[in-house]
């Protein structure tokens, strides 16, 4: 008996996908719920898994544009099972491959001649500088040389080459470019800009990053400070968390808080839901959890979907000051940049200090230049004196219901 794996039903605004890659081949033998590929959304990338133990017969190739319930592959049921796959062999342990000439040893992964071996081993060559050119892609005396030779010189492409390449614009790439052409088009976005100093949050995070990573498990990052300075601002100016819906504006009583990830396959931005509800700890480990995903490609479309205000950090790229753009139906996205040490004028004096410049795109529609200034002026004064985040505002005045 042969049976049709189809591709499922993965959003309902999802009508096709792409094959991304295949994880078994031609003529492999599976086991069922065992994964056999991998499909891309707009939105995100997620696994086909086989549903019985068979033969597997591939129909579509990678790359291959896909409707939903269209036949990605079948699996001979009937087909018998190989000798030793009843249970599942143990990973065999990596080897070393002894490079005899040298005495010293290379990974057993890397395909090499003993003489190249042993010259990649005395180098302490990284192999991925190094272009094979023997049979089945083995690394011969001569490619070490030539790496050797051109260090630093990217594998494969020839001096003073003029080659280019066509390269399909991926299911979530076409997405991010349609977003953003439709973000600039629709709406009246503007960004204002402050600035921040970071010195009481690094003093904090150096007195204590021991002890919470400890207690908690995780690293005392940088966004859980500002994700818990943004709830406090979008409480106290909702319309920046607000937003249009035809002819309504949208006010929202919780914090759905989406991070911007560079992810392998592009830009996405999970969400942190109910932020303002999530402890110091608890944001971090939300952070830690979602850009993971991210970077495995694992995240779900209900990981990315919603969110009322987005974050963005160019500063670990190195970003001095940028615009972000508005992730709508968002009205408002913020900026961290890095964190640079300046000159800063103290009671009269020169004083170094190590400023960020924060960035605010709004929509102008929705918000205005009163509250947007509001807004980021609010972040500022809460980044820069942490103990406000207890309650969000002085504790005295909170005791006093100031």
């Amino acid at each position: 008996m042969s049976i049709e794996i189809k591709v499922p039903t993965v959003g309902e605004s999802i009508t096709e996908v792409t094959l991304a890659k295949w994880i078994k081949k031609e003529g492999d033998w599976v086991e069922r719920d065992e994964v056999i590929a991998e499909l891309e959304s707009e939105k995100a990338t997620f696994e086909i898994n086989a549903e019985q133990a068979g033969v597997l017969k591939l129909i579509a190739k990678e790359d291959d544009t896909l409707k939903i319930g269209d036949v990605v592959c079948t699996i001979d049921t009937d087909a018998a099972r190989p000798a030793g796959s009843a249970a599942k062999a143990e990973a065999p342990k990596a080897k070393e491959v002894v490079a005899p000439a040298a005495n010293k040893t290379i990974a057993a992964d890397v395909k090499a001649t003993p003489v190249a071996a042993a010259i990649i081993a005395d180098k302490k060559l990284d192999t991925k500088t190094v272009t094979p050119s023997g049979s089945n892609g083995k690394i011969v005396k001569q490619d070490v040389l030539e790496a050797l030779n051109n260090p630093g010189r990217k594998p494969g492409v020839e001096l003073f080459g003029r080659n280019s390449r066509p390269e399909k614009m991926s299911n979530l790439r076409k997405t991010v470019s349609r977003r953003l052409v439709e973000a600039k088009n629709t709406t009246a976005m503007l960004t204002t800009f402050n600035e921040v100093d970071m010195s009481a949050i690094m003093e904090i995070r150096a007195k204590n990053k021991d002890k919470f990573k400890e207690k908690h498990g995780v690293n005392l990052g940088f966004m859980s400070f500002f994700t818990k300075a943004c709830c406090f601002a979008l409480q106290e100016w909702p319309a920046v968390n607000a937003s249009i819906e035809g002819d309504n504006i949208v006010y929202h009583d919780y914090c759905d808080v989406s991070i911007a990830v560079s992810a392998p396959k592009g830009l996405v931005v999970p969400v942190i839901r109910n932020a303002e509800s999530l402890s110091m700890a608890g944001i971090e480990q939300e952070v830690v959890n979602l850009a993971t995903k991210a970077k495995e490609n694992k995240l779900t479309i209900e990981e990315m979907s919603g969110g009322t205000f987005t974050i963005t950090n160019g500063g670990v790229f190195g970003s001095l000051m940028s615009t972000p753009i508005i992730n709508i139906p968002q009205s408002a996205i913020l900026g961290m940049h890095k964190i640079q040490e300046r000159p800063m004028a103290v009671n009269g004096q020169a004083v170094i200090k190590p400023m960020m410049y924060l960035a605010l795109s709004y929509d102008h529609r929705l918000i205005d230049g009163r509250e947007s200034v509001s807004f980021l002026v609010r972040v500022k004064e809460l980044l820069e004196n942490p103990a406000l985040l207890l309650f969000g505002k002085e504790p005295v005045k909170s005791l006093l219901e100031l």
